[in-house]
């Protein structure tokens, strides 16, 4: 991915900590403090330009939500998006790398982490860069709530098909399973602009819901 340089990015991130938080790790097992409630907490890895995530917090006012992007010359497209919604007092941003969520995140902090659009990383080599990789399915168990969920939409087959196994063999519950999810599209699904980019090429859009297994 191609970014564009933003040189006003982080000034306009700074001048707005009540969106994009300044010091995550301070609220590691807290985020109640944030919200100013103890609401579940759903999290986007790799938010993009905020479209998906704004969405979901203006349809569920009940759940908090916290979009995670690491270039700031993508999250602040985010944060336009939610100043322009109102700023939705149930959504937050932050502008960190989804690798290290564990160092904003305790056990329990979490109750669903939802994954759009992800890099595919095709290269065998680069393999443990996916975002379903088992190495990051363990970093997600470790944050979540017992019986966590996983929701994943992307438009590559091979990484879909990947992410199936991945999950699989690390013994999670595949609740649902879309091989074309826009042919009976379902209400509550919120697009994202990349999903709006590919389904308008035909291309088909390919969704999941994985379950961790309860303790």
């Amino acid at each position: 991915m191609r970014l564009r340089n933003k040189p006003w990015a982080r000034d306009f991130i700074a001048s707005h900590p009540e969106v994009i938080i300044p010091n995550p790790e301070a609220y590691k097992g807290k985020w109640a403090e944030i919200f100013g409630n103890n609401h579940p907490i759903h999290i986007e890895v790799g938010t993009g330009k905020g479209q998906f995530i704004t969405g979901m917090a203006l349809r569920n006012p009940n759940i908090n939500y916290i979009g995670i992007e690491m270039y700031t010359s993508v999250i602040v497209s985010a944060l336009e998006k939610t100043l322009e919604a109102g700023s939705p007092p149930n959504l937050r941003l932050l502008n960190i790398n989804g690798a290290e969520l564990d160092k904003y995140f305790d056990k329990n902090d979490v109750a669903r982490v939802y994954l759009n659009f992800s890099d595919p990383w095709p290269k065998n080599r680069h393999e443990k860069r996916r975002l379903t990789h088992k190495g990051f399915l363990k970093l997600y168990e470790s944050i979540l709530t017992s019986g966590g969920e996983i929701h994943f939409k992307t438009d590559n087959r091979g990484l879909f098909e990947y992410s199936l196994v991945s999950m699989s063999q690390y013994g999670m519950l595949l609740k649902e399973v879309s091989l074309d999810l826009h042919a009976n599209e379902p209400e509550d699904n919120i697009r994202t602009e990349y999903e709006e980019k590919f389904s308008a090429k035909g291309q088909p859009i390919y969704r999941l819901e994985a379950q961790y297994k309860t303790n």
